[in-house]
């Protein structure tokens, strides 16, 4: 058995003010016992507007990537940090890939997994519209990351939407899936958990969703509801709204009851 959190923010377009938050918080989870922690999509940032600048700042400085190397191997933790702009590998793209980076307990930067489903979506809210794909650029790659406590699948936000994409990272050996995410108030209020834990119930997995929750601009709220689910779609742990930590632990022999019972995996046509 072993603890996992993940991590609930309210994040804005101040970078200095976010990653002290990010760090109090996940100072806090590892005082509650986390052994691996998870942050949400745009913990760093919430500012589509910025998202190039801090990606190309990054490329010159890697001053993110330092920090987040530091932070994991001085609290002893694996970390996944949401998700990262970086800069995209097309030349003269003003674009960015939207990354989530895994950290070892020794600080290496062992995974990284770019976002593949865009936000192009027209939702009844303050804002209307979204069009991540102005600004990001789709990654291809699914990845799966070896751990002590199992091998996890990552995923960020609007891939939650797609089954196939969770179906292959359990197909690929995944234990545990992490979906860091920023999803709206409407949007969440509607579907996050359902989804959550269909995920769950279909591969089998732990899920840990680790959402943004609060109100970051005029029209700009998201809907929080931070949640740690079991394989059979248990809501283990949950943070509600604004900023907060979601802590449970994980039981490895659950797991292999859930899916000795019900073989879906080798039942699949």
């Amino acid at each position: 058995m072993m603890n996992v959190a993940v991590i609930q923010m309210v994040s804005g377009a101040d970078i200095s003010s976010n990653l002290k938050v990010a760090e109090r918080l996940i100072r806090d989870a590892v005082h509650k016992g986390a052994r691996l922690v998870l942050l949400p999509e745009n913990f760093a940032l919430f500012d589509s507007q910025q998202l190039f600048s801090f990606a190309k700042q990054e490329a010159e400085r890697g001053s993110l990537n330092i920090w987040l190397s530091h932070l994991a191997k001085t609290l002893n933790i694996w970390l996944f940090a949401g998700s990262v702009p970086l800069v995209s590998e097309i030349e003269g793209c003003r674009k960015v890939r939207s990354a989530l980076l895994v950290y070892s307990p020794s600080g290496e930067l062992v995974a990284r997994y770019d976002k593949r489903h865009l936000f192009d979506v027209d939702v009844s809210d303050g804002q209307g519209s979204y069009r991540e794909s102005a600004f990001i650029e789709p990654g291809n790659d699914l990845v799966v990351v070896e751990t002590e406590m199992g091998r996890v699948g990552l995923s960020i936000c609007y891939d939650l939407r797609f089954p196939d994409h969770f179906w292959r990272l359990r197909e690929q050996g995944a234990d545990i899936i992490v979906v860091p995410s920023a999803f709206t108030k409407v949007t969440g209020d509607a579907h996050w958990e359902v989804l959550l834990r269909a995920r769950a119930i279909e591969t089998q997995c732990f899920i840990l969703g680790a959402n943004q929750g609060g109100r970051h601009s005029p029209t700009r709220v998201t809907s929080g509801n931070s949640m740690i689910i079991d394989p059979w779609g248990e809501v283990l742990s949950r943070c509600e709204q604004g900023e907060g930590v979601a802590i449970a632990e994980l039981d490895r022999a659950r797991l292999s009851t859930v899916r000795s019972g019900m073989s879906v995996l080798s039942q699949r046509r």
